[in-house]
């Protein structure tokens, strides 16, 4: 384990959900606390992280020329009037990019992890069954007649 992923989340406001959106998204995803010190990672940027340095966590003072030499774009994060820290957002060559194309790949990849069983799914996103189940009508995913599920037509 290398020393970006033994250091505790510090951001603990993080929900079950928006850490799994965040792990889906295939552009790079950084954020630092208000103090300026690495909150979270995903990914693609743990993999950009590790071929910046030597495997050390460095801070927002370090970390943001680097980041925007590769491009990143910076934004700070409230919550209502409250600056919570900033993400840095590091370009993807391809995938999901909305929000909600995010959010959607999220909840089937947990889908697909589980098998498919809503309750375990539900738990892990953090969110309940209901509102999975809302989601999934949402996103235009029904279940068939043989008791699997697919993206309706």
């Amino acid at each position: 384990m290398n020393d970006m992923e033994s250091q505790p989340l510090r951001a603990a406001v993080f929900s079950p959900l928006a850490k799994a959106v965040l792990d889906s998204f295939n552009e790079g995803v950084v954020v630092f606390d208000p103090e300026g010190r690495l909150a979270y990672a995903n990914g693609p940027a743990q993999m950009i992280l590790r071929s910046l340095g030597n495997g050390r966590v460095e801070d927002a003072e370090t970390l943001m020329p680097k980041l925007a030499r590769l491009g990143g774009r910076v934004a700070q994060l409230r919550v209502g009037s409250l600056m919570v820290g900033e993400a840095v957002y590091l370009p993807a060559e391809h995938g999901p990019s909305s929000l909600v194309d995010r959010e959607r790949q999220a909840i089937v990849d947990t889908l697909e992890k589980t098998g498919w069983r809503l309750a375990e799914s539900a738990r892990l996103l953090g969110i309940s069954r209901t509102t999975l189940w809302r989601r999934l009508k949402t996103y235009g995913l029904d279940r068939d007649q043989r008791g699997n599920w697919e993206q309706s037509t």
